[in-house]
């Protein structure tokens, strides 16, 4: 029997402070929805945003914040070529990484130096 059924959202970490950058990345540069947090913890700071296949993506803040270097999410587009213009567009530094070909990937950091992986999977 399998307890798990899913995966509901995942948490980014990042400093206090961090959610103009936020909105500036996850919303503005990757087009991410912000959601309303709930008041008990919207005064933690932080931001959320939903994905297009129902789950979420938290921005949340840490005291002591040290950026993740390894671990990662790993976000789906449909087209890398788009995605790494749009990057380019933003200025934001992306990685090709062809370890895994003919899977097309790229990693990049957000605003805090955590580090992400953009995967292109066409539907």
């Amino acid at each position: 029997m399998t307890l798990i059924t899913g995966l509901d959202h995942i948490q980014i970490e990042a400093p206090a402070g961090c959610e103009d950058a936020a909105r500036t990345f996850f919303g503005g540069f990757l087009g991410l929805p912000e959601l309303q947090k709930p008041p008990v913890l919207a005064a933690r700071g932080g931001v959320w945003f939903a994905l297009p296949d129902g789950r979420q993506l938290h921005i949340g803040v840490t005291k002591d914040f040290v950026a993740r270097e390894k671990g990662h999410p790993a976000l789906r587009c449909t087209d890398l070529d788009t995605f790494t213009r749009q990057a380019t567009a933003f200025g934001v530094p992306v990685q090709t990484d062809t370890e895994l070909a003919p899977l097309r990937r790229v990693f990049l950091t957000d605003p805090w130096g955590n580090r992400l992986e953009v995967v292109e999977r066409p539907t």
